[in-house]
């Protein structure tokens, strides 16, 4: 077999083992008001299977064939019942992989003549929060412990140390902001702090 390493020198690296995740997209959705502007969130519906009545961005998942930002801008469209024409993307943000086998691509970006519009399927409300109050907040940040747990038949026999393998273990950062008695937590707020963290990095060059 021939092998040419040319060819590793345009590929784009993708997350290893990328079959074993699931890809999702989600949109960090601002409105310009007069005072500057404002994070939209949702509140998911009571009926979903799925974290219901959590706080989150319109997203899901990537269908096939499609791309991250047109993945993002279509759940946004859907979820928002508004035209795709009036969502102006800004940029990608980081892309966060979960202990829980998902992937998420963050995009944020503008809406133009939005009047609160929303699917009563997927979401029970919407509201909305300054950025300037985001950008000045101190989030809560706690750690869940990561530790693996193989299953019972795992050939503990093929590796050295057996049963008594000592197995490395991490932490998980939790987020949390509270904002008029609303607490927005978990992957929504990780992307939060991020958004947040890529602005005033940008804001000191």
């Amino acid at each position: 077999m021939a092998i040419d390493l040319n060819k590793l020198k345009n590929r784009r690296p993708e997350i290893c083992g990328k079959d074993l995740y699931r890809d999702f997209s989600v949109l960090l959705p601002l409105i310009k008001k007069s005072d500057g502007y404002y994070l939209l969130f949702e509140v998911r519906a009571e009926n979903l299977n799925q974290q219901p009545k959590e706080i989150c961005f319109p997203g899901g998942k990537i269908e096939y064939s499609e791309g991250r930002a047109e993945a993002a801008v279509r759940e946004t469209s859907e979820e928002l019942l508004i035209p795709e024409s009036s969502i102006q993307l800004a940029g990608e943000l980081d892309t966060l992989v979960t202990p829980f086998n998902t992937v998420i691509y963050p995009f944020t970006g503008i809406l133009h003549n939005y009047r609160n519009t929303f699917n009563t399927d997927e979401v029970k409300e919407i509201f909305y929060v300054p950025l300037s109050f985001l950008l000045a907040a101190e989030p809560l940040c706690s750690y869940i412990d990561i530790s693996m747990k193989p299953k019972a038949d795992f050939p503990y026999e093929m590796i050295q140390g057996g049963r008594n393998y000592p197995w490395g273990k991490g932490g998980y950062p939790v987020y949390f902001y509270t904002y008029q008695g609303r607490i927005i937590w978990g992957i929504t707020a990780r992307i939060i702090h991020n958004f947040i963290g890529i602005l005033k990095e940008s804001a000191h060059k």
